[in-house]
């Protein structure tokens, strides 16, 4: 055989012995993951390191978490009684202004001009008013002589009507004259009122929100000028839930807290709560006064509000780490024998660390709570700090680590927030 040939053989060999290796190869790795999946359905599960609590009873405050927007206890738009332009602005954006401060004031020449015309004719009226009284006293003199003639027989008596009834027509002069006296004088003090109302005063002590117009903008009474606050009280308006009205009072204490200031939280109270629920939500509106001397919180900032309802009630607390969920369900890893088994649960209040449990859970469960997260069903747990996992030698090795004192592990009964022991 020539040495081509025998080359070109070698080389054969040698490419089916590498395909062989990899089907011998691929057929491993094929066995190995179906043996991976049929141990894990035969219980090959995980093993994940946890920790382990237990729920237990506590005391708590009653309390109502509630969220709404801040506002001003007294805020009012200022505008003006009449209409006219702007000719002065006092104020500018933030300014403090106390009640009684000058804040606008509108152009007033033509309202002088027509003051002082009224004035002119007040004083023509009162003229006139003197010249009839004059005249009605010139009348009487004329009556009364005319009276003694007639009662002499030297005047017929015709003559001495017609002196009665000229002094009745002076004295009906005299008469109209003083009520166009007094209709002059009111037409004065309408004017001056008018004209008074060209300066626009601040009805209560604030800081200016927003100036609306500037100077030379025409107004009228319906547009606004300027917004003044008075931000020294804030308040809230929440809905609580019809089951909760009747538990509420004025007076309550609540504890506000705000974004802008991280954990710092403020003292308030219930103000007013509403008479009648909304029928659509079923709740009542509640107004909570909360003081600002300082003036930090501001309009429209988002809070969130803890009513104390001054009562405590007997619960079951677990860890917060221990709640888990699935999807919008809650619930909890119950230790079964070195296994995981999720128990829904309904929640209540959080404090602090804790979590109220408000129903299927009692007190003294053994829960899962670090490495809780983790879990899913089927999966075996060992206690952090201890050997083993799962089942060895028949017996279960979490036996002797679920005695641990973990429920006793960063939970405060007594200290904590919102619980009492």
């Amino acid at each position: 055989m020539s040495k081509p040939k025998k080359a070109l053989g070698l080389l054969f060999l040698i490419v089916a012995a590498v395909l062989g290796g990899l089907r011998v190869r691929q057929a491993y790795e094929f066995q190995k993951e179906a043996g991976e999946k049929k141990g894990a359905k035969k219980g090959g599960a995980r093993v994940i390191s946890v920790s382990v609590g237990e729920s237990r009873r506590g005391v708590v405050r009653e309390e109502i978490l509630l969220t709404g927007a801040l506002r001003p206890k007294e805020q009012v738009e200022i505008t003006a009684k009449g209409t006219g332009r702007v000719q002065k602005l006092v104020f500018e954006l933030g300014d403090r202004v106390n009640k009684g401060d000058l804040i606008a004031e509108l152009e007033d020449d033509e309202l002088q001009q027509q003051v002082s015309r009224a004035t002119a004719s007040l004083a023509v009226v009162l003229a006139s008013t003197k010249q009839r009284q004059a005249e009605l006293e010139n009348s009487r003199a004329h009556l009364g002589r005319a009276e003694t003639l007639l009662k002499e027989g030297l005047i017929p008596k015709a003559d001495y009507e017609s002196r009665v009834t000229a002094y009745q027509v002076v004295q009906a002069q005299l008469q109209l004259s003083q009520a166009q006296e007094r209709q002059a004088q009111a037409e004065i003090n309408e004017l001056k009122i008018r004209l008074s109302q060209t300066k626009i005063y601040a009805p209560m002590t604030g800081h200016v929100a927003k100036r609306h117009v500037d100077a030379g903008a025409l107004v009228s009474p319906s547009t606004p000028i300027l917004s003044l606050v008075n931000q020294s009280t804030m308040v809230t308006m929440a809905n609580v839930p019809e089951r909760e009205v009747g538990k509420l009072r004025v007076g309550n204490k609540a504890h506000i807290e705000v974004d802008a200031f991280g954990d710092r939280s403020f003292a308030g109270r219930v103000a007013r709560i509403g008479p009648v629920l909304d029928a659509a939500t079923r709740s009542a509106t509640v107004e909570v006064e909360i003081p600002n001397p300082e003036g930090g919180l501001r309009a429209e900032m988002f809070a969130r509000v803890k009513l104390d309802l001054e009562s405590t009630r007997q619960t079951v607390l677990i860890p917060r780490e221990g709640l888990v969920y699935r999807g919008q369900q809650p619930g909890v890893y119950i230790n079964q024998n070195g296994r995981p088994e999720f128990r829904p649960i309904e929640t209540g209040l959080t404090i602090g660390e804790d979590v109220e449990v408000q129903s299927n859970l009692d007190a003294g469960a053994s829960i899962i709570t670090r490495g809780a997260s983790m879990l899913r069903e089927g999966d075996q747990i060992r206690v952090a700090g201890k050997k083993g996992g799962g089942r060895k030698g028949g017996k279960d090795s979490t036996d002797e680590e679920e005695s641990l004192p973990a429920a006793k592990s960063g939970l405060k009964v007594a200290n904590g927030p919102g619980v009492a022991q």
